[in-house]
């Protein structure tokens, strides 16, 4: 009870600074221009899950017990502008957590804000530290809008957009906008990206690179290159990013149906690093347990994943992701998902009066390749995965939540999941998590 006491007043003295000490900020009328600006947010979650039948589980598995989950996250951004078109920014971050079984048995890890350095003791670290360079093209002017990591002002609607340091792949990669983020949004992993983008970064989910972008008036298209982790979801970076990096590039076009807007985005990745193979473990097993950290060696992985999203009405947005993965070796830096569909639809409080308020609706179906479920049913342990043996099934997942704003700065959200065929093995669960998470920013 104590431990409990303890983070409960950790998130509520957050949560006290967060809504008081900005708020006479807030009073002030919007300027046009941004030169400076503080941003922060705070994020608490709770989550339980109920026992589910478990006839057998291994070291990696999720087990089949009740259990209980946390995290708590807090961040600030100082954003600062250079020069005319330069912004930089500095994030500091705090995080601590608890995930069911270790963050182990599932494809859909069903928190988003557990990095896999997750601990009871708040660690503090620097997420972000990037410069942004805008180079305006013309084409007519439009607003950014005042957020965490950039400034408000004015940009050009046809620019080349540089941005290089320290950041997430995901910040300019995958945005699906109502899909994107578990501290507002969708928790699980399969929504907050494509399941099998595995795309570059630490275990916190952060890297060092570059993303150039050419964004046009309706389109555009970014490509970038970062840092990958020295061993298969470590903390430290490999610096040698001539030899082992990931590379991506994205393409995305805006459009309209009946009026209502959508966009488009078509994304490929691909991989260097010293990776293991599922078959050449299996082949080195000699008929025991393979070991991926048997046989690595320096590979290539190769990804794409398609996403569309489409407004339905004023108050509905409608959100498909479909990717894929060549699945030949292991996980080394987000998730155990090959290929994956999901899809959902998020919709606004303003369509029952409750502006502010937003619900949401999703499902995935995640796989693996041929050769990742030999290699599990044969006793192998993978960065999440490993049963024992597989019963193959593809795992399914179903997410329903609902996000209440009583105050200008606080959400409190109700979410559910549902995880049929947890670790893509049939012969465990279905496994379900209720969770209550606590949101706060300026």
């Amino acid at each position: 009870m104590m431990v409990v006491f303890r983070r409960l007043r950790v998130c509520g003295l957050l949560l006290t600074a967060f809504l008081a000490v900005p708020a006479m900020a807030q009073e002030s009328p919007p300027v046009e221009s941004e030169d400076f600006a503080i941003h922060a947010q705070s994020t608490y979650v709770w989550q339980r899950k109920p026992s589910f039948a478990s006839p057998y589980q291994g070291e990696n598995s999720l087990s089949g017990a009740r259990a209980t989950s946390y995290s708590l996250t807090a961040t600030v951004d100082l954003g600062a502008r250079l020069w005319e078109g330069a912004e930089v920014h500095f994030n500091g971050e705090g995080a601590q957590g608890i995930a069911f079984s270790g963050l182990h048995g599932l494809g859909g890890l069903p928190n988003g804000e557990l990095a896999k350095t997750a601990g009871s003791d708040m660690v503090f670290y620097r997420a972000r530290a990037f410069l942004r360079q805008t180079w305006g093209l013309g084409g007519g002017r439009e607003a950014v809008e005042p957020d965490m990591n950039q400034l408000a002002g004015f940009v050009d609607k046809r620019r080349i957009v540089l941005t290089a340091g320290n950041i997430s792949v995901l910040d300019a990669f995958d945005a699906v906008s109502v899909s994107h983020d578990p501290r507002t949004q969708f928790m699980n992993w399969a929504f907050m990206a494509h399941g099998s983008y595995d795309y570059a970064a630490d275990a916190r989910g952060y890297t060092w690179g570059a993303v150039l972008e050419y964004i046009d008036d309706g389109w555009a298209v970014r490509a970038g290159r970062f840092m990958q982790p020295r061993e298969s979801n470590g903390l430290p970076l490999d610096r040698r990013l001539g030899r082992h990096y990931g590379d991506q590039v994205e393409f995305e076009k805006s459009y309209a149906v009946l009026d209502r807007p959508g966009t488009l985005r078509v994304l490929a990745f691909r991989n260097k690093a010293n990776m293991g193979s599922y078959d050449d473990a299996l082949v080195a097993a000699r008929g025991g347990a393979p070991d991926l950290a048997a046989v690595r060696k320096e590979q290539a992985k190769l990804g794409m994943g398609v996403s569309l999203e489409q407004a339905l009405a004023d108050s509905a947005t409608a959100f498909v992701r479909l990717n894929w993965a060549d699945g030949k070796t292991e996980t080394y830096a987000f998730t155990e998902i090959d290929r994956s569909v999901s899809g959902g639809v998020v919709f606004d409080g303003a369509a029952w009066g409750r502006s502010g308020d937003t619900a949401g609706v999703a499902a995935a179906v995640n796989a693996l390749s041929a050769s990742h479920r030999e290699y599990l049913r044969r006793g192998g342990l993978g960065a999440f995965l490993g049963d024992g043996t597989l019963n193959y099934g593809p795992e399914q997942i179903a997410e329903a939540y609902y996000s209440w704003r009583p105050l200008k700065r606080l959400w409190i959200t109700a979410d559910a999941q549902v995880i049929r065929h947890p670790g893509y093995n049939r012969d465990r669960g279905p496994a379900k998590v209720f969770a209550l998470r606590l949101h706060t920013e300026f």
